[in-house]
């Protein structure tokens, strides 16, 4: 009989997956929320023409520019965010905790005030619960494994 080696590796919750799938349905649908508002401009038939601004305000090309701009940084701080939390770095689990948070009153404002995005509200909700597993808090030393914060 052939003896396996064991690993040192600590064996990741099935949570740390559930967010990490969380993490990338929010980065495809600000992905969407990326393109969305320069199609409606039609700035990939005609390209981008201004002007930007009228006295203090937005325009149209404006408003959508500044929107894709926005959500591209959303986009790429999403992924920067989910290697982090993939190669289990503490910053990672405190900035998306930070996050998931602000984005959770965001999408009440909208839900109260205008348009909701359930599948956002959705990802978030489930990403604040797997948060707070007590074994992925001690996997990302936010919590000692007898339950006790540090």
């Amino acid at each position: 009989m052939v003896k396996r080696k064991k690993s040192d590796k600590k064996k990741k919750p099935i949570a740390i997956i559930v967010i990490a799938v969380a993490i990338m349905v929010l980065f495809l649908i600000r992905l969407y929320e990326v393109i969305t508002p320069l199609i409606r401009e039609k700035v990939f038939n005609n390209g981008i023409m201004g002007p930007f601004f009228t006295g203090w305000g937005l325009t149209d090309m404006g408003n959508a520019l500044l929107s894709s701009v926005t959500y591209l940084i959303l986009s790429v701080t999403g992924i920067v965010v989910l290697i982090g939390f993939l190669r289990l770095h503490r910053w990672s689990w405190v900035l998306l905790m930070a996050w998931t948070g602000a984005s959770l009153v965001i999408s009440l404002v909208d839900y109260f005030y205008s348009h909701a995005n359930y599948v956002v509200m959705a990802s978030n909700v489930i990403i604040a619960f797997a948060l707070n597993i007590a074994d992925v808090q001690a996997i990302f030393s936010i919590r000692r494994r007898n339950g006790t914060s540090l």
